[in-house]
């Protein structure tokens, strides 16, 4: 769990240092700086994304998932939680429950995330966490000093997230082979590239929903070695 804390710590000290910048950056440097941001989170994304080796299997993962997080309502639910923590500040406009899904999202369903939670989880090396934990400290900054303060509540969700994932990897240990690891990643990477489509305003694309297509490459390999295992 070390480096998920310090990731989360991170975190909350980038946006701590943010707000200082917040009503201090004149407004069109404000909106270049997140476009600018936003194209580097496509081609993070895109550099994920095209690391698949089984491309039926990412569509079919987007697909379901994003079935399955349609009905569970993911994206109202995370603006429900950032709207109860905008009100509780006092937010009229909304831009807490900006800040706060925007940064969550972007936080959690990176490929770092994934292979570094799991690492963690595994083998104890926190290398990749402590990696993310600088390139999420350095865009909390910039996010906080446009976004808000909603950015700095993402830490929460960060720290539940991947330290669910370090958690449940010992117990899974047989089933994240390098090819289900390769496949989820890729899968976050197409999120990725959906949350820089939000970010420079392109007709929304709701990613919260889709979340749950991250772990489908996982179910599919388990239930392929479940197939196999009952036919011998």
């Amino acid at each position: 769990m070390l480096g998920t804390i310090v990731n989360a710590l991170a975190i909350i000290g980038g946006s701590i240092i943010g707000l200082f910048f917040r009503g201090g950056i004149p407004e069109k440097y404000n909106e270049t700086i997140i476009k600018a941001n936003a194209l580097s989170v496509l081609l993070i994304g895109i550099m994920g994304a095209i690391k698949t080796k089984n491309m039926m299997l990412v569509i079919f993962s987007m697909v379901i998932g994003s079935i399955i997080g349609e009905f569970l309502r993911i994206e109202e639910n995370l603006d429900r939680m950032g709207g109860f923590i905008g009100n509780k500040l006092g937010d009229q406009e909304g831009g807490v429950a900006k800040g706060f899904v925007t940064a969550s999202l972007l936080f959690c369903v990176g490929s770092m995330a994934i292979v570094g939670a799991l690492q963690s989880g595994l083998s104890g090396d926190h290398q990749t966490l402590f990696a993310k934990s600088i390139l999420d400290g350095i865009t909390s900054v910039v996010f906080s000093s446009t976004l808000g303060i909603g950015v700095i509540f993402s830490a929460a969700a960060v720290f539940l997230y991947q330290g669910a994932i370090t958690l449940a990897a010992s117990s899974m240990k047989a089933f994240l082979t390098e090819d289900v690891i390769r496949e989820m990643s890729a899968v976050g990477g197409l999120l990725i590239m959906a949350l820089g489509f939000n970010m420079l305003d392109f007709r929304r694309i709701k990613v919260g929903n889709m979340l749950p297509a991250m772990f489908m490459p996982l179910i599919y390999y388990i239930g392929k070695i479940i197939y196999f295992k009952c036919l011998n």
